[in-house]
């Protein structure tokens, strides 16, 4: 008796049912997944939506703790794990003040994407996260309710490409300018996916950028999201200051820092077609305009070129990178520390 020969379509069928495809989830759902796994301190990354190496290592470290198959997939029972943060799913209730869980958490990074706020994805619906709401609704011309159900659901998926709202152009905090040199690409300026979220200042390489007012580091890498080399300084009132595209880093998170102190120096890492600074002023994690807020002044000890410090910090932070580099397809940010920064830096 002869085997049977099976034929092409019937070989094309067995391969599907026995490799299946994986579907890939959505980025409100990784979001959400980051924002329970960072609760648990598993993940030390920001919350993205952007499923990488940095993720799904955090998966797996919550599999192995909770005793499950460890395969890295954040599948029902991983997401169990959670405890309320894994429930329930995005869209199978409406949403309001004291509600807390999963759908909570991907809302917020679905404002946190429009740039309505509230500014971080923990899960919970407090105060901020309603105002957030709220914005979001009147934005589009939903009823301004707070309550977030299908309708403001569906507004927030299809808002991911408008442009960055500029919102408190008269707010009580005003910046120094971190580098002398004409503005190119302001805020708003069209991308190939997105909006530009701050101002470029094409400025030569390797001059001096200061910070642009009293704050403490609280990001000091490299971002393998586009920013490259980048430095994030928090200010009062909610205030981030972010300073990216940097050839060099000369300040380190927890530094405290003032006008004008020294946090790297112009380069083009990243994504980037040519040296220039990118500078973004975020409140609450959204960005605005930082036009509106820039002072006349420069930032004074930033004028110069100190060549030798720039130096030092590309050597110091060659040295610490030597050995590792980036991992392909990684999350959006990285949190690696680099080099303590030059003596004149904490003048």
């Amino acid at each position: 008796m002869r085997p049977l020969r099976a034929t092409g379509a019937l070989a094309l069928i067995a391969v599907l049912v026995a490799v299946p495809a994986r579907a890939h989830a959505s980025p409100p759902s990784v979001a959400a997944l980051q924002a329970g796994l960072q609760a648990l301190g598993l993940y030390d990354s920001y919350v993205d939506g952007i499923s990488g190496p940095q993720t799904r290592h955090a998966v797996i470290l919550l599999q192995r703790r909770r005793g499950l198959t460890v395969d890295g997939v954040a599948g029902p029972q991983t997401r169990g794990a959670l405890g309320w943060r894994g429930r329930p799913g995005l869209g199978s209730r409406v949403m309001q003040t004291g509600d807390r869980g999963w759908d909570v958490a991907a809302l917020q990074f679905l404002l946190q994407r429009a740039g309505h706020g509230p500014g971080r994805a923990d899960g919970l619906f407090g105060p901020l996260t309603q105002a957030a709401v709220e914005r979001a609704q009147a934005a589009v011309g939903i009823t301004a309710d707070g309550l977030a159900g299908p309708q403001t659901i569906a507004a927030l998926r299809g808002g991911s490409t408008t442009t960055p709202v500029a919102t408190d152009p008269s707010g009580p905090v005003r910046f120094l300018r971190p580098v002398a040199g004409p503005m190119g690409d302001g805020f708003g300026a069209p991308r190939s996916d997105h909006a530009h979220t701050g101002i470029d200042f094409p400025v030569p390489y390797g001059t001096a950028v200061g910070a642009a007012g009293v704050g403490t580091t609280i990001y000091a890498g490299y971002n393998y999201g586009g920013y490259g080399n980048l430095v994030v300084v928090g200010h009062r009132l909610g205030y981030t200051t972010w300073y990216a595209h940097l050839s060099a880093i000369a300040t380190a998170a927890g530094q405290a820092v003032e006008g004008g102190t020294i946090v790297g120096y112009v380069g083009s890492t990243g994504h980037s077609t040519g040296p220039h600074l990118h500078f973004e002023v975020r409140r609450y994690d959204t960005p605005i305009d930082p036009a509106p807020l820039l002072l006349g002044a420069i930032s004074a000890r930033a004028l110069g070129p100190p060549a030798r410090d720039a130096r030092r910090a590309t050597e110091c932070r060659g040295r610490r990178q030597r050995h590792r580099t980036a991992p392909p397809g990684s999350d959006w940010i990285a949190r690696e520390q680099l080099c303590r920064p030059p003596a004149r830096a904490h003048r």
